[in-house]
């Protein structure tokens, strides 16, 4: 093998060494990993001890960010404008910026050289403190939580960069074979996805692996993107993902098959398992300390907040996702008809069949609280809704 591969180059040949492999021969070797769990009532004093417990429980961060450059994808989805009621936004739909600082501040204390916090925020090229700012947060707490920390906007190509950076998808994947984007993805030794505990009104559940549908730039692959060479700065959001009804700037390949389905529940469970594979996530981080139910922003119908108290991480984004679907009460196995993939199909089996990691929990090595006692049923609150709704 060729020594010093660059990243560009290591993740070419990873996913080329995939590319005879049929899906369900990669599904059955999927790596499982151990998932910590834990309770944690507030974003109060509780929050770091429980985060560096937890970080110590799956091998310690020293190990995996130690001298290395860390990319933290955070999820602020939807414009800072939308609010549930009077909460916060880290309180419902934001991952907390509570969090974000304590992870940072562990990974800086563990060694990290650099921690870059990367979003592509909502139909803007703003830089990503700004975005901060609009939301009520502090970016210069952010910023000392740790000796060097970095913002990129990912939504387009970013004032760092000459050219966007290509990632090919193992097996030449399930909607593209290869996705097209910011540097910072690309630019870094470890990647992390540190998401929020929610449902998700397309894709039944929002977890870390959902959380990466956002490292794609508008420029590319947005309702306004030019036909020809990406946008200088985003138009719209990601409407072509969930319908089909354009196809991204053709600096990025089409998708693999025009006359696939044009709905939403088939597109863009497939996008993120394509995503994620092809640039995998080496800690997963989902909080739900405080989140909400019924949808992923307060511009889904019948949303409400909800206090599940429950942090899952994990080193493989499958199994923590999986262990996460545990946790709100939904089984991880389940696919399209049943709670919570009523009208989709599950992005779990999707990555699994990619290689990226597994979802069967009999796999997966639970550690700190054991998931009956870290339950907090969205399964429930789903069937009480549902079940109104049939009464009318």
């Amino acid at each position: 093998m060729k020594p010093n591969l660059s990243r560009r180059e290591w993740i070419a040949a990873a996913a080329g060494a995939c590319l005879a492999r049929p899906f369900e021969s990669r599904a059955s070797n999927a790596p499982g990993g151990i998932v910590s769990v834990a309770k944690c009532k507030s974003y109060g004093p509780e929050l770091l001890p429980t985060l560096e417990r937890m970080f110590d429980q799956i091998g310690g961060l020293g190990k995996l960010v130690k001298g290395k450059t860390v990319a933290i994808k955070i999820n602020m989805t939807g414009s800072p404008t939308y609010r549930l009621g009077y909460k916060p936004l880290g309180d419902t739909h934001y991952t907390s910026p509570q969090v974000i600082g304590a992870t940072v501040h562990l990974m800086g204390k563990a060694g990290a050289k650099c921690i870059r916090l990367l979003e592509s925020p909502w139909n803007t090229a703003d830089p990503l403190e700004e975005v901060m700012l609009q939301a009520n947060w502090e970016p210069a707490v952010l910023a000392s939580a740790a000796p060097r920390v970095e913002f990129e906007n990912t939504n387009y190509l970013g004032p760092r960069a000459k050219t966007y950076s290509r990632f090919p998808v193992p097996k030449g994947g399930h909607m593209f074979r290869e996705y097209v984007l910011n540097h910072s993805y690309e630019d870094c030794d470890v990647f992390v996805s540190l998401a929020k505990m929610k449902d998700h009104a397309t894709a039944g559940i929002t977890l870390s692996m959902k959380n990466c549908f956002g490292c794609t730039p508008c420029t590319i692959y947005g309702d306004g993107s030019p036909v020809d060479e990406p946008s200088p700065t985003p138009r719209g959001g990601r409407g072509p993902f969930h319908s089909g009804n354009r196809q991204p700037a053709r600096i990025a390949p089409p998708e693999n098959d025009p006359k696939s389905p044009r709905e939403g529940g088939y597109r863009v469970p497939r996008v993120v398992a394509d995503l994620v594979a092809a640039r995998p996530i080496h800690l997963a981080i989902v909080e739900g300390v405080e989140s909400m139910a019924a949808g992923e922003g307060p511009w889904n119908r019948g949303v409400h907040p909800v206090s599940p108290g429950v942090i899952v991480v994990g080193t493989n984004p499958v199994a923590t996702d999986a262990v996460s679907m545990a946790v709100m009460g939904y089984d991880p196995m389940a696919d399209r008809g049943t709670p919570p993939f009523e009208t989709c199909d599950n992005t779990l089996r999707l990555a699994e069949e990619l290689g990226a990691g597994t979802r069967d929990l009999n796999r997966i090595e639970v550690v700190g609280t054991p998931i009956q006692e870290a339950l907090f049923s969205y399964a429930e609150l789903r069937r009480k809704r549902n079940l109104a709704a049939r009464r009318g």
